[in-house]
């Protein structure tokens, strides 16, 4: 075949709906969603970016963000890995309800959680529960590649049978020497022995598993009382906290980006939006958010973590003046350009936004 007549390859973007091919369950109350693209697209994306997903629930669309748990080493398919929580909805519905052959909306991928932002030689990973999907991504990448690594993997569960992805990644540990395992569990399963390590993860346990943690780029993800108490260990050893990096739809207030001191909202003022696709306008205060807004005016403004964090809001403001406090779900070139989240931000008079 000649080289002009060679096919070009074809990567899908969330212009295109994903259909679901299969599913498996992993733990308890957790499966894993595999999907394909209808045009047969191969997927790239960072490992540990995610996806948000459109859900559609009887009374409105639902959206929900997941880390994607696959790797775009192998780019024929995509998955995800969710935990059914005792209030869950959208997760609750996908398991009830989302089979092979449906296709779901999904936006993305988006997030920096990744190594690719970050090479370093040596790797600790932490993670806790269903935190473990990222970890899952990219040290499936890196195993891919047929390259040396140095990976510490540390995950914690409540007990042994709740641990994800333990025998995928048992199995890839026993065919390289740069994977080292540590599992992490409050109690133990009846009738079944456990020989590893028991009880909340701290800073003695970090000594016996990586003895140079000081020296490995760290990422973690889990519930944020979890990520917490992970920080404040590897804080008070005399880590270097800027080779940290976690993935949390938890909003951290100290690290959301600033703005100008002398715009600020305030509940006694009234503001107005004008949705300019809808031919809406609606009354509002200053400290109301556009999401807010557009959701009591009926109005459906796709959006994940609601805390500025995934991207999933994102709109053109077309004029006025707006307080926005973001936790880097949106880039300083999209802000130039004229973009705000909707979950975070609060109209300053009138303003009119693309909606």
């Amino acid at each position: 075949m000649s080289a002009a007549a060679k096919p070009r390859l074809q990567f899908w973007t969330d212009t295109e709906e994903l259909e679901c091919v299969s599913f498996l369950p992993e733990a308890p109350n957790v499966v894993t969603f595999c999907f394909q693209s209808p045009s047969r697209a191969l997927f790239n994306f960072d490992p540990g970016q995610f996806l948000t997903f459109e859900l559609p629930l009887p009374n409105r669309p639902l959206y929900r963000t997941y880390t994607i748990s696959s790797s775009p080493s192998r780019p024929t398919s995509l998955t995800i890995t969710v935990k059914a929580q005792a209030d869950s909805v959208g997760t609750r519905w996908m398991f009830d309800h989302l089979r092979p052959g449906m296709r779901l909306r999904a936006i993305g991928p988006a997030g920096g959680f990744s190594f690719v932002h970050h090479p370093a030689e040596k790797y600790l990973f932490i993670s806790a529960g269903s935190g473990i999907t990222p970890m899952m991504s990219m040290t499936t990448h890196l195993y891919d590649s047929g390259r040396s690594m140095d990976i510490v993997f540390v995950n914690c569960a409540r007990r042994p049978s709740e641990i994800v992805f333990r025998e995928r990644l048992e199995q890839m540990s026993t065919r390289v020497t740069g994977i080292d395992l540590h599992w992490v569990v409050e109690g133990t399963d009846p009738y079944r022995p456990w020989t590893g390590y028991r009880g909340m993860f701290n800073q003695l346990m970090l000594g016996l598993m990586a003895q140079d943690y000081l020296e490995r780029e760290v990422f973690c993800c889990g519930p944020e009382p979890f990520m917490r108490a992970v920080r404040e260990a590897l804080a008070g050893l005399g880590y270097d906290m800027e080779r940290y990096h976690q993935e949390s739809f938890h909003a951290l207030p100290a690290e959301a980006e600033n703005v100008p001191d002398d715009v600020v909202p305030q509940g006694d003022n009234t503001a107005e939006i004008h949705f300019a696709l809808s031919g809406i306008t609606a009354k509002c205060t200053e400290t109301d958010t556009v999401l807010s807004v557009a959701r009591a005016a009926g109005l459906v403004i796709p959006s994940g973590c609601t805390m500025g964090i995934c991207g999933t809001c994102k709109i053109r403001k077309a004029e006025g003046q707006v307080h926005m406090l973001h936790n880097g779900g949106i880039t300083d070139e999209d802000i130039d350009e004229g973009y705000i989240l909707a979950c975070c931000t609060n109209p300053i008079g009138h303003i009119a936004v693309d909606a």
